[in-house]
């Protein structure tokens, strides 16, 4: 019971942004994971790249601030995987990734 009151009390405990502030942006994560259902047609490239900006920032902003939060930065960490592997799909589609196909040679 008491390190629950001290995890209650602490900077990066529920009684402050530190911690819902995270919890919040767990959202991203969970929408990427239920995108990667949804076909690479309908991925935004441009918003799938600023996803992949942000979050790499913020993992540093998580890993550079006093205290320390491994909530934000396990949260960014998980994001960041999720938005490339989007990325990847979404490049996929458009045919940057992968074989190129021969043009076709008049004959």
């Amino acid at each position: 019971m008491a390190s629950f009151k001290t995890f209650l009390n602490s900077p990066v405990g529920p009684k402050t942004t530190h911690f819902w502030g995270p919890v919040a942006n767990w959202g991203f994560v969970i929408a990427g994971l239920v995108d990667m259902k949804k076909p690479p047609e309908m991925i935004s490239g441009n918003m799938t790249g600023a996803m992949c900006v942000y979050s790499a920032l913020f993992m540093r902003f998580a890993w550079m601030v006093q205290p320390r939060n491994y909530l934000l930065l396990a949260c960014h960490a998980s994001n960041e995987t999720v938005q490339l592997y989007q990325l990847s799909r979404w490049a996929k589609g458009q045919g940057y990734l992968g074989e190129k196909k021969a043009e076709a040679s008049p004959q």
